[in-house]
């Protein structure tokens, strides 16, 4: 499975530790688009980026960071195709996947987690979409908006 990352500065040292993460559990098909350091950038450049890469590469997933985690998914869910679900539980990492279709997760890098950020990661990674008729019908009329 590819994996992108992206962040703004605030989401900057977490990603790096996600990056890192994600080596150290074997997934080999991860591209970081950026940001590459603390110096102040604009969230919606790589939220618009990654969410572009996972839009354009089918069965791809995408990772990304700001202070909060809302901005970036905002600005990700602006691109037609991508669902971007801001996720600071283990329970919604699942349920963003399974119920929604999620293809990136959004993360605070300044913020509380009620779960430990690579447990997160991990679910949201190894959950599929529930393909029962009503999460399908919902997802379709997500996607007709």
């Amino acid at each position: 499975m590819k994996i992108f990352l992206g962040s703004d500065h605030a989401g900057f040292e977490k990603k790096e530790e996600v990056k890192e993460y994600l080596q150290k559990k074997g997934y080999d098909d991860v591209t970081d688009v950026g940001c590459n350091s603390h110096d102040s950038c604009d969230y919606p450049v790589y939220g618009a980026r990654v969410a572009r890469e996972v839009v354009g590469e089918k069965g791809s997933l995408g990772i990304i960071l700001c202070g909060s985690g809302i901005g970036i998914s905002i600005a990700a869910n602006k691109i037609k195709g991508a669902r971007a679900a801001h996720c600071n539980s283990i329970e919604l990492a699942k349920l963003a996947r399974e119920h929604n279709g999620a293809n990136i997760l959004a993360v605070g890098g300044r913020t509380k987690l009620y779960d430990d950020l690579f447990e997160i990661i991990e679910t949201f990674l190894i959950t599929h979409p529930d393909m029962a008729d009503r999460h399908q019908r919902r997802r379709e009329q997500l996607d007709s908006l």
